[in-house]
């Protein structure tokens, strides 16, 4: 967040003082009416008081207001020596002190009614009046203007927040992802190369169980690697993971002894399909071959990703053993989160596929297209 700094307390009280000295000593000279000592000290006595205006301006303002009187009513000639009093009058209005300025302009108001009368210049006080309300009336548009700029920087701030929170959770549910789909691929991959190796089987395919299991790894490390390095940073994170990077998630898959039948999606997908949609997509269908792998006891695994210009649709099913009773764990709470925050679904059913005896799972999910922002 930047820090801006003040300027310094003294400027404005000094500009203003001496505005009202020459401005005030050329009306004089007009009317032939020269300055004396005790006019120049109460001209400078009003932007004197400006010097308490971040401190108490409601008090600042009366005796701005007090001086301003003293100055009509020793009969010195007019000129701009109330630019301060307009001055303390909205900064007061605009500090939250309305109460002492709304009263001082008041008094202002009946002690100049009563100079004016004596002096037989009513036209002249309805002048002071007009002036004083227009003044008050600035003061509050400004105060208005300040209140909803605090609103809105706090709201900017609360959606930041809010965001950093996203990204974070993103990034948690990313690490999980990443995580427990390569560490379940390199447990399958390692009992594929230890079961050739007791069978005395040939060199081939222990080869590559053992290259998966290095490729595998290779690229869980880049990935953790990737979100470690923005956690550090502490900056947002564009997903990596698209749908182009799908065919090498199946293969790397189908090198755990898994026939696995993939209809990928037409591609390029549809402009409503960002970089964060890709990223969901890519996750979904990870998390659903992980359970498959570490779960299902499945033989055979289809999965089909279509994409249009309205929805965004995945279907997992396998020939497994199906799911059964129990809590959802953090990879499915993931996949529910990653969806519900898009206006996505998810549904986990047991399934009968036509060339198997066992139950199955289907895993469906739904994801709606959302609205491309307008330039």
């Amino acid at each position: 967040m930047i820090n801006r700094r003040r300027p310094p307390l003294a400027i404005l009280p000094v500009v203003v003082a001496i505005i009202q000295l020459v401005g005030t000593h050329f009306a004089a000279l007009r009317f032939g009416e020269p300055l004396t000592w005790f006019a120049v000290l109460l001209l400078l006595a009003g932007p004197a008081l400006l010097l308490l205006r971040r401190r108490a301006p409601g008090p600042m303002v009366a005796g701005i207001a007090l001086v301003s009187f003293g100055y009509i009513a020793a009969g010195f000639p007019w000129g701009p020596f109330a630019l301060c009093l307009a001055i303390g009058l909205i900064v007061s209005v605009v500090a939250g002190d309305r109460w002492w300025a709304w009263g001082s302009a008041a008094a202002a108001a009946l002690a100049g009614w009563s100079v004016t009368l004596q002096q037989g210049e009513g036209r002249r006080f309805v002048f002071v009046l007009v002036w004083l309300v227009v003044v008050l009336l600035v003061g509050e548009l400004a105060r208005s203007f300040r209140i909803r700029g605090e609103e809105f920087r706090r709201a900017a701030r609360e959606r930041a927040a809010h965001q950093r929170d996203e990204e974070r959770l993103v990034l948690a549910r990313d690490i999980h992802d990443v995580v427990a789909h390569s560490l379940s691929m390199i447990h399958v991959q390692a009992s594929v190369a230890l079961h050739l190796d007791r069978k005395d089987a040939d060199a081939a395919g222990m080869r590559e169980a053992l290259e998966n299991i290095k490729i595998g790894s290779k690229e869980a490390l880049a990935e953790v690697r990737e979100v470690l390095a923005v956690l550090r940073q502490d900056a947002p994170r564009v997903p990596s993971q698209r749908l182009e990077q799908l065919e090498d998630l199946i293969t790397r898959v189908r090198g755990a002894n898994f026939l696995i039948t993939y209809t990928p999606p037409i591609l390029p997908p549809p402009d409503w399909v960002d970089e964060r949609v890709e990223n969901i997509l890519y996750r979904v269908v990870q998390e659903s071959l992980t359970n498959v792998v570490r779960h299902a006891h499945a033989n055979h695994v289809e999965v089909n990703v279509d994409i249009d210009e309205g929805q965004a649709s995945i279907r997992v099913s396998d020939d497994g053993i199906g799911i059964g009773p129990g809590r959802e764990g953090n990879g499915i709470g993931g996949m529910r989160e990653r969806l519900a925050a898009r206006g996505g679904s998810l549904v986990i059913t047991n399934a009968r596929p036509a060339a198997a005896e066992t139950p199955g799972t289907l895993v469906s999910v739904w994801l709606p297209a959302t609205e491309i922002p307008h330039a």
